[in-house]
């Protein structure tokens, strides 16, 4: 199953950013691609993630799995990011154990999402 890294490109984690340059949220998306998306993550920029006040933001999000949106980030954290969307896309129910996921996913969490249970089709 393809889980879904969705990265905040407009984020400017609190800097004035000049016109024209790449904003703090653009260049971590960059670096995750520099670090190489791994198989079985779809990566996805998107416009806002609504975590303004903590810097840049990601989350991590599939079908039937707990989601989870992670702040305070950087460029620099990007092969921990990896690392962790590499961990959530190999747990089948979305919950990596604690200990083993990265140190900014365990100290820079913001949300933790229960799964979505699948509505019952409509009657016809």
């Amino acid at each position: 199953m393809t889980v879904t890294l969705h990265v905040c490109i407009t984020c400017r984690a609190g800097e004035t950013i000049p016109e024209g340059q790449p904003t703090p949220g653009a260049r971590l998306r960059d670096a995750i691609v520099e670090a190489g998306v791994p198989s079985g993550v779809h990566l996805v920029p998107v416009e806002c993630l609504s975590a303004c006040s903590q810097g840049c933001s990601v989350a991590l999000s599939a079908p039937g799995r707990w989601s989870y949106v992670y702040g305070r980030l950087s460029a620099v954290n990007a092969p921990d990011v990896v690392a962790g969307a590499a961990a959530y896309a190999a747990a089948p129910d979305g919950i990596v154990p604690w200990r083993t996921r990265p140190e900014i996913f365990r100290k820079q969490s913001l949300a933790r999402i229960p799964p979505i249970p699948a509505l019952p089709e409509a009657a016809e």
